[in-house]
């Protein structure tokens, strides 16, 4: 049996792009034939819905309303929910999984150290970084830039990507670096039928299996359906 995952979505709780609560977000994916999610909202450095004048503590809180939202949508209706952030710098993506709101909250310098100091402190807590659409170009990326000795993965099929190109490319990136693939649909949205997804041959229990099975490059399977 295979099981299938979404690694890159977000609420409209989080991501002011969102057009999603994290309960409609947990239905739309249990309908849709998802074992699980990982929400992935944008963080304070990238399209966040949180108000940036609020004290540290109280915007963390915030920022995770929405996957707290669709963990408990999914316990109730049997859909899998995890926790990951969309960390970025001026359009550099970058997907991280293993960490939580605690974690969050005992960390505010994450908002002033650079990507690779912001890529070590994550390793250096276990999580994991999967660099999201590499290859994107749009008006909010000022350029493109890959960390291929640093990521533990690159997102090689992204729905929200508009050009086939873009995932092509990160495919021969991943290739060339002998770097691990995975796949998710970037959603916001519930009308678009273009879908991503990471397949694998054990149902996820944890955050923790999602990593490990990624590290070993144990990847039943992509999809990608535009």
């Amino acid at each position: 049996m295979q099981y299938i995952y979404e690694t890159h979505c977000h609420t409209s709780q989080a991501s002011a792009c969102g057009q999603m609560t994290g309960e409609e977000l947990a239905r739309y994916y249990k309908n849709a034939g998802y074992d699980g999610i990982i929400v992935t909202d944008h963080f304070f450095n990238g399209n966040c819905a949180v108000d940036p004048s609020l004290d540290w503590e109280t915007k963390c809180g915030l920022y995770c309303a929405g996957y707290r939202d669709a963990k408990k949508t999914g316990d109730e209706i049997g859909l899998s929910v995890f926790f990951g952030i969309e960390y970025s710098y001026v359009g550099t993506d970058l997907l991280t999984y293993g960490l939580d709101e605690a974690w969050l909250k005992a960390h505010p310098e994450v908002m002033e150290i650079g990507v690779k100091e912001y890529i070590k402190l994550v390793h250096e807590s276990g999580g994991m970084i999967v660099h999201a659409h590499p290859f994107r170009e749009a008006f909010y990326i000022d350029t493109i830039r890959l960390y291929p000795y640093d990521v533990d993965a690159v997102e090689v099929f992204n729905a929200g990507n508009h050009d086939p190109e873009f995932d092509r490319r990160a495919n021969w990136y991943a290739d060339s670096y002998g770097l691990v693939k995975v796949a998710g649909s970037d959603r916001h949205e519930p009308v678009s039928k273009a879908r991503c997804a990471t397949v694998f041959d054990e149902k996820l229990q944890s955050i923790d299996d999602y990593m490990r099975l990624v590290r070993e490059d144990k990847i039943a399977g992509l999809i990608c359906e535009r």
